[in-house]
Formats: structure tokens, sequence, C-alpha cells
């Protein structure tokens, strides 16, 4: 079988699972007696056990079984729920998550888990997680196989095949008896049976299948089936060749005696004739309804969900192809309009509405929820917690909140410094906080939320907060300014100073963070995806830190707008309304001209002034306001006229114009003229 083609499936479903056995755990460890938790850890693991062994990367299965092994030991209430044990079941989740990364790297997946192994093995005989710390690496390694001296036998043996195995004995094969259960969710089993014999087929020969093979080929038995084989292979080779078989839940060997079966043979002969009466009877009744109805329920299940996986770089081409094909739809428009042509204007407007609806499916596509990135955190906050002996309640906000998927990329890393550095240097140990009169659990909230076309993601500890002349002193001993400007600095702009490269006020370095360190880095990440970051702390209260992200960095709906001969965008997103205002409504306060829109005091801001685009001392009796948002701010947008709302493309200004002030990008218009879009959010801050 080619598994090259399923490796990318299996990859991104690993990265699930584990992801899935990461949250349950830390809901376990809350609910340590909730036994529906540990089945659905089991259950991910039980899968993911199950398509390693079928990739043939036999270090994850292996892991991954022994893992297996020590949950079912919980659910069935022979180990409790404790701290130590989840930190090695953690620990297994680690290894497993490394191996995955390094297949999905173009790597083998091997790794060196003995000492996991040993402590995963020694905690479900019942040893202390302590206990098995120190034994792990003196502790032996193997593998148990059911094996049986055949004074029992799921299978039941005439003459002739007694006389075949005997045979078979004396040529030195081995006879066993195999049975294997196939997963409750299996939808084509009788498939999966096939597949069971051409792989057993390989290596020996079948002697007898318990239910016959037609009934087998039927689908009349329920999960389990009993194949009898003769064959040179020893009995773990055995097993892992079949569990190499997708969907494949267990797997039990036992050597058949022939001793076992004369006995069996001789003694029992008229019970075992009753007993296979009443086999057959419910096989061919029961066991086929039940068989159906679970068959009609899985099959009904997977019709109601049904998705595709799709590599991110063909949806790229995609909305390069489509991003072209907006251009010319506004240069058709352009035409359409030029010739008054009613047959053109009539297909160029049922064109742009299909491109329309094309183009939503496509930003859809993209679209991702936070919550894949959000998901690895509550992990790594519980891991930091205990290493700084701290304690942390980390809460998630607006995980559904979505991202276009290339910013998904990106954020993860800023994201996960910015929390190392709350737990270390933001929240004080426990003793300090409660000197403090604060709660001796510190939190951290993570919430993200939309406003306009950008995306907000903050990062909020009820910490000690940023010593503010700890920041100055450390800034002007590092000159990155002096005591004349430290003095004339606002609090905003003390806490920017943080993101200077190389700037941290911590005392000691720690191997978790320092409080600076790397916020450079952090600051130009999360710039270079069109966004921005800024910081609020109350000393002794905590910290606040705010990231800014575009919605998507593509296609936006805009209101074209003029200013003498030049033509800017602004983002529909962020536009309330626009507005025809007399000179004379126009007031002043606090040397700003201000008016009054709908009881509320707008600033006004000429865009003429801003840009400096050379004019003509022509002044107007009204002016064309555009009003505009950013969360509960508002500003008025002075321009010569209104053009109309057009979809355009988001073009990056290049290398050379990185720090234009309120210019996010540019496009291109239907006529081949270059518009600037204008960045609001930049305008009103």
């Amino acid at each position: 079988m080619e598994l090259n083609q399923y490796l990318e499936v299996f990859i991104e479903e690993s990265k699930e699972h584990l992801q899935s056995c990461n949250a349950r755990l830390l809901d376990l460890e809350k609910n340590p007696e909730d036994i529906n938790i540990v089945n659905d850890i089991f259950r991910s693991a039980h899968t993911l056990k199950g398509m390693s062994a079928t990739m043939g990367y036999e270090d994850l299965a292996s892991l991954t079984h022994q893992m297996e092994n020590v949950l079912d030991a919980i659910r069935n209430h022979k180990l409790s729920v404790t701290p130590e044990i989840l930190d090695v079941v953690f620990q297994a989740v680690d290894d497993l998550e490394a191996m995955v990364f390094s297949i999905a790297d173009g790597g083998d997946g091997k790794r060196n888990v003995t000492e996991v192994v040993e402590k995963l093995k020694l905690i479900e005989k019942g040893e202390s997680p302590q206990q098995a710390q120190s034994q792990a690496e003196v502790a032996a390694t193997s593998t148990v196989v059911t094996t049986s001296t055949g004074a029992s036998f799921k299978s039941e043996y005439d003459e002739f095949e007694y006389t075949v195995l005997e045979q078979s004995k004396e040529q030195g094969f081995e006879a066993y008896e195999i049975t294997i259960a196939l997963r409750e969710d299996c939808l084509l089993k009788a498939a999966r049976v096939y597949m069971v014999f051409e792989v057993l087929e390989k290596v020996g020969e079948v002697i007898k299948s318990t239910p016959p093979v037609d009934q087998l080929e039927e689908e009349q038995f329920d999960q389990e089936f009993t194949v009898s084989i003769v064959s040179k292979e020893n009995q773990e080779d055995l097993k892992k060749i079949i569990m190499k078989v997708s969907e494949v839940e267990k797997v039990e060997i036992n050597a058949i005696s022939l001793e076992g079966i004369r006995n069996k043979q001789e003694t029992t002969k008229a019970e075992s004739e009753e007993e296979s009466k009443k086999t057959v009877e419910t096989t061919n009744s029961v066991v086929p309804a039940e068989a159906e109805q679970k068959k009609q329920t899985s099959t009904g299940k997977q019709a109601s969900n049904k998705t595709i996986r799709v590599n991110i770089e063909r949806l790229d081409i995609l909305l390069n192809l489509f991003e072209e094909l907006v251009i010319d739809r506004g240069r058709l428009e352009q035409i359409s309009n030029d010739l008054k042509n009613q047959e053109l204007h009539e297909t160029v407007e049922r064109m742009s509405r299909i491109t329309g609806d094309l183009q939503n499916i496509i930003l859809n596509m993209r679209m991702v929820p936070v919550e894949t990135v959000f998901n690895r955190f509550p992990r790594m906050v519980r891991q930091l917690a205990r290493d700084l002996g701290k304690k942390v309640n980390l809460e998630i906000i607006g995980a559904e909140t979505e991202l276009d998927r290339t910013v998904i990329d990106e954020i993860g890393d800023p994201l996960v410094h910015l929390i190392r550095n709350a737990l270390d240097h933001g929240l004080e140990t426990p003793d300090v906080r409660k000197a403090n009169g604060k709660n001796e659990e510190g939190t951290v909230v993570l919430k993200a939320f939309h406003s306009g076309n950008h995306v907000f993601i903050e990062i909020d500890d009820d910490g000690a907060g940023i010593k503010k002349q700890k920041v100055l002193e450390k800034a002007i001993k590092n000159g990155i300014i002096n005591e004349q400007t430290a003095s004339t600095l606002t609090d905003k702009e003390v806490f920017e100073l943080i993101f200077a490269s190389g700037f941290s006020t911590a005392d000691k370095i720690s191997d978790v963070s320092g409080r600076g360190v790397g916020l450079d880095v952090v600051k130009n990440t999360i710039e270079s995806l069109g966004g921005a970051i800024s910081i609020e702390s109350r000393e002794g209260k905590g910290s606040t830190f705010s990231i800014q992200l575009p919605l998507t960095l593509s296609i936006i709906s805009v209101m074209l707008v003029e200013i003498e001969k030049e033509k800017f965008a602004v983002p529909l997103s962020s536009i309330i309304e626009t507005a025809i205002v007399k000179k004379a409504e126009i007031l002043n306060a606090h040397n700003q001209k201000v008016i009054d829109f709908r009881g509320k005091v707008v600033p006004l801001l000429f865009l003429k002034d801003i840009f400096q685009v050379p004019s003509q001392e022509e002044e107007d009796e009204f002016y064309s306001v555009v009003i505009v948002r950013k969360g509960d701010k508002m500003a008025g947008l002075i321009v010569d006229s209104f053009i109309g709302q057009q979809e355009v493309v988001l073009k990056s200004l290049g290398n050379y114009l990185t720090n234009v002030f309120a210019i996010s990008g540019a496009t291109i218009l239907g006529d081949g003229q270059v518009a600037l879009i204008v960045d609001c959010n930049a305008l009103i801050k």
C-alpha cells in the first residue's frame, strides 16, 4: 500500500488528537473523578495508535499503547488520578508531539522514549511516580503477548483440521489462534477482514476462521472474529503485521496446543455440538441486525460531516488569481460606464455579483478560528506554573474569533512569549500576592475580539505591573533615552521603551523569560503582518498587552474619496457614515476643530494637510466628511469629494515605503490609477 499519499492527513489528524489529549488532560486534573474525560483521552490515544501502526511508525504506536494502558487502569478504577501521574502522561504526550513534528519535517519519527515508557509501565503496576522515576532506568522492556496452554479455544477443530495442524507442527511450523477486534465505528468490516486475511496469507496459511468466511464477507459478525493460522513467524511479529491494518482495535494471539484439542474433542463432543448450534443461531439472527444498525448509524454520521483538507499553498494560488480577476472586474466596470452599452452593462453587473459571491467563499475558506493557536496555551501555562511555583488561572475569551490563515501561522510565537512574560515576571508568587492582599492564584486572561476590519488579541494579567521608574532608569543606563527626554515621556511612551532591542528590567535572568527580552522580535513580527502592539500597565495591579491585527490581508471594501486630483481609499469597515458639514458648524476645542455629531464631539482631521497634498487656496462653504471609528473613539476625515464604494485588492507599498504614516497599502483602480489606502486606526490613535 502506498502510504505517502496519506502522510499529510496522518500528520494533521495526529496533531488534532494530541491537542485533544492535552486539553482533556487539563480538564481531568480539575475533575479527577470524571471517567468520561478519561474515556475521551483514551479514544484519542487509541485512534493515534492505530494510525501510527498503519503508517509504520512503531515508536509512536508503542508509546501510545503504553499510555493507553495507564488510562485503561484509571478508567477501571485501578489507579487514582494524581498530578504526579498526569506529569508522566503529559511527558508522554510531549514525546508523541515531538515524533509527529519530526515526521512533519520529513524525519522518521523515531525517538528514545525508554524512560517514559518504563515510568508508564511501573505506574500501570501501581508504583508511585517517584518510584517509577527511580526504577525507570533499570526496568526491563518487554511486550507481553497472551499465550494459552490450549485448554480453551474459540474455534472448534474437526479431524481434517487437526491433521493439518499436526503435519504443520512436524514440518517446523507454529500454530496460532488469533482473535482480532475491529473498532466499533468501523464502516467497511468485510474490507478490513479481507485486508487481515491478505496480510496473514503472506506469512502463513489460514486453516480456519470463526465465523466462517462466507459470514465474514456478509459482515454477519459483531466486532471480533478468530483466525487459526500456521506460520513460522513469532507471535510478536504477527501482532505487528495485523495491527498495521487500519481500524483493527485489538489482537490477541494464543498458541494452539494439539494435546488440548484432542482432549477437548474426546471429552466434550456432544456439548460442543450443541453450543456450536446456539452460536450459529445467534450469529444468523441477532448480530446481523445489530451490525446493520451500527453500519447505518455510522454512515449517517459520515454523511452529515463532509470535509476535505486542502493545502494552504493551493488556496494562496487561488486567491492570487482571484485578486487579478477583481482588478480586471474594476476595469470592465470602468469601460462599461464609459461606453454606456446596456448589454455590456448588464453582463458586467452579473459578473460582479458572481465574483462577489466567489470572493466571500474564498476568503471564508482561508479563515481559521484563533482557537487553533489558543489551544496550546493551557498546557503550557500549567507546566510553567508548576516550574515557577505559582498558582495561575488562565481564562480564554473569544477563541471562536476568526483570522486569515497566514496571520494565524505567524501569531503563535509572539503570543507564547507574551504569556511566558506574564507568568514569569508579571504574576507574583503566592506568598507575595497574599502579603499584598491579593488572591494567591493569579489570573491571566487571553482575549480575542473583532473591531472593524481588525482583530484584537489582549493578554491581561493581575500581577505586579511594570515599574515605570525602573524602566526609565534602565533605558537611561542603556543609552536609549537621556534624562531630559525621560522627564517628558507619558506612561504609555515609557512602557513602549521595553520594545527596544535587548531591553530587560529583570533582576536575574530566568530560563523562562525576562520582561522585555525578545519583545522587539514580538513587535517586529506583529508589525510585519500589518498589525500593532500597545501596553497598558498599573503598578501593583497588572498589565495588558494589546495586539491589533488585520482581519485579512488581501481584498477589502473601500469608499473612494478625492483630495485635489489624488484618490484615496477608506476601508468601509471603519466608516460609520458620510456627511456634508457647513463650515459654520465647525467648532474649536483645545486647539482642535470638532463637530457635534449626534450629540458627540468628534474631532476633524484634514487629510489634505496630513498627507501634504498640494492644493489651490479655495475655501468651500461645505466640507465633505467621512466619520470613522476605532473602538469607542471617532474622528471625521475632511476630503474634497466622494467617488463611491468599490472592492479593491490591497497591495503592500514594498520595502522602500515601510513607515508611511496612516497608509496601510495601495490598490490599482479600474482605470489603471493607483489609490492609497488610509489606515483609520493610525489616524485616530
